[in-house]
């Protein structure tokens, strides 16, 4: 594990799992989530990939900090510092970006400045293909805004929160033990000293989600600059945290989807993400079938 220093006199733990002579895959997480919570898909990788695992600033593993610096421009500048430090801490090798959501954007909008892939992989990112998907990305981004800041933010334990989970209808699709792994990985004690709460508090996801249209827009997913797959939820699913964008219409653009799978494809269909991650690495010769 390395701690990376960030701006804001912050840092980010940096964690390394799996073949450290495989390819080498850098994986993140979703918006108020933790890459920890992704084990039931990236564990299925740990044979054959040297797996590089971090939390954005204000999640997981990370402390938190001030809400101004809790943006998705500050995330950029916090991946050039850890893209940085996997080079200098663990050998250089070609980095494969292997990323859901939230950090989806923001790797695509990092590669686009300066790219330090060698191909991405993104999982259901909050993307627009046309000026309607901007307007309808746009809507439900303010009102997804709204009703995050109302969430509960205390529990008296992960038990309660993981069976409140199991409830919801962005959730319930998630069996039991990813369930309670949701728990363990999003809680942490509460600063009261009694109970939990979240360790990426509702105003700080609420934050990103408000303002994600704009960088929606700069992603610029059009024109990757290096082989870019992007894999969706089923878009004719209720969705869980944005519109999921049927992007197969769109020049350029390796996309696929999960059919019957939510946002949370890779915690409900962890096998068949791997497969499909697989598959596009082998297509483009980074690793063998």
């Amino acid at each position: 594990m390395v701690e990376v220093p960030i701006a804001g006199d912050a840092s980010i733990f940096v964690r390394r799992h799996g073949n450290p002579d495989g390819p080498r895959l850098v994986l993140s997480h979703g918006n108020g989530l933790a890459a920890d919570l992704y084990y039931p898909f990236w564990s299925l990788l740990e044979d054959r990939f040297d797996l590089i695992l971090y939390d954005f600033r204000n999640h997981g593993w990370n402390s938190l900090g001030p809400s101004s610096m809790h943006n998705i421009s500050v995330f950029v500048q916090d991946n050039d510092c850890v893209v940085k430090a996997i080079d200098q801490h663990f050998g250089y090798k070609p980095k494969i970006g292997v990323f859901h959501s939230t950090s989806a954007l923001t790797a695509l909008i990092q590669a686009n400045r300066e790219n330090p892939f060698s191909a991405l992989v993104l999982f259901d990112p909050p993307l627009c293909n046309s000026d309607d998907s901007e307007e309808r990305l746009d809507f439900e981004s303010v009102r997804l805004s709204r009703s995050t800041r109302r969430r509960v933010n205390h529990f008296r334990s992960e038990n309660q929160f993981s069976e409140m989970m199991g409830y919801l209808p962005t959730t319930r699709r998630l069996d039991v033990g990813v369930l309670d792994l949701f728990a363990r990985t999003t809680l942490r004690p509460s600063a009261g000293g009694s109970g939990y709460e979240l360790r990426c508090p509702p105003d700080y996801e609420a934050q990103i989600i408000k303002h994600i249209i704009v960088w929606a827009v700069l992603a610029e997913i059009e024109d990757p600059p290096c082989p870019t797959k992007v894999i969706g939820a089923d878009p004719t699913l209720p969705f869980s945290f944005l519109p999921t964008l049927d992007l197969s219409e769109m020049v350029g653009v390796d996309y696929d989807f999960v059919p019957d799978a939510t946002h949370f494809l890779q915690l409900e269909q962890p096998r068949r993400c791997v497969e499909m991650t697989i598959e596009f690495l082998a297509n483009h010769g980074l690793v063998q079938r």
